[in-house]
């Protein structure tokens, strides 16, 4: 008889390895720095921790003087002489430029300035009879229900303009801050002038004229005051390219649609005032 083949000893399931505990593991090939090496890595790179710049929680440095880039520009009197020199608002006459703003307010100004008086006639109001030309059918013709039909000459206009408002608010803030950013483009080009005052005792083109001329202004010119008088407002009249406006109804339009910017000294610190953003305690 044929021996049986005995069959190999089955292998034991090796035993499961603890798993190690949560606290004490560490990932292999990762060496433990040392907080004196850090330290000196941040001094080398010029780094200074919180707790040592401001105390605890990094307190704020506090603001940099903004003396430093205020602006400066002189005071002229009427004869062209300078008289002093004053010191600017940063904020206002310094601020950081913002070409789309500008652009939003100009849109927004000549929108307003838009009359709107455009309009075409559909087929209700122009002229003709509403009868049908011709029968539906038989005729061998196309198919029509009156002559003005908008398919016809003569006929009406289909979704044509309309008499419309264009106008549109800008957010309060935007406006000032394109306001902002228009002086100060200026105000970096050169074309803003200062005067102690306008002395336009009666109402003469010949006066304000030669108050210009003394001044260097030529061309296009936006003269701004505080309360501008009638005769400072009627002399300019027949002046080509001078426009007389107070500095509550200065526009970024008008700031950047002139060569010369002739400003009162009072307006300034009106607009200053106005310009300058409230910060909430």
């Amino acid at each position: 008889m044929a021996e049986k083949k005995q069959k190999p000893a089955a292998k034991k399931p090796a035993a499961k390895k603890a798993a190690p505990k949560r606290g004490g593991h560490k990932r292999p090939g990762r060496a433990t720095e040392h907080p004196a090496a850090g330290n000196e890595l941040r001094s080398e790179v010029g780094f200074t921790p919180p707790s040592v710049a401001g105390g605890l929680g990094g307190a704020a440095q506090p603001p940099p003087d903004n003396r430093a880039r205020s602006p400066k520009v002189a005071v002229i009197n009427g004869a062209g002489e300078t008289i002093r020199e004053i010191q600017l608002s940063p904020v206002v006459f310094a601020a950081k430029p913002s070409a789309h703003l500008v652009y939003e307010a100009v849109k927004a100004y000549r929108a307003g300035g838009r009359r709107g008086t455009h309009m075409t006639k559909n087929r209700a109001l122009v002229s003709g009879s509403g009868k049908k030309p011709w029968r539906q059918k038989g005729t061998g013709r196309a198919r029509v229900g009156e002559i003005r039909n908008p398919l016809w000459r003569h006929g009406g206009t289909v979704f044509g303009p309309q008499p419309r408002d264009y106008s549109y608010a800008m957010p309060r803030k935007a406006r000032a801050a394109a306001l902002r950013a228009a002086l100060s483009q200026r105000m970096t080009e050169g074309a803003v002038k200062v005067v102690e005052g306008f002395d336009v005792e009666q109402p003469k083109t010949k006066l304000l004229k030669g108050l210009l001329a003394r001044l260097g202004v030529v061309g296009k010119a936006v003269v701004v005051d505080h309360q501008p008088t009638d005769y400072l407002v009627l002399s300019s009249r027949n002046l080509p390219g001078v426009k007389v406006v107070a500095e509550s109804h200065l526009t970024a339009y008008d700031v950047m649609d002139c060569q010369q910017l002739v400003m009162s000294q009072e307006a300034i610190d009106k607009l200053e005032e106005r310009l300058t953003p409230q910060v909430r305690g």
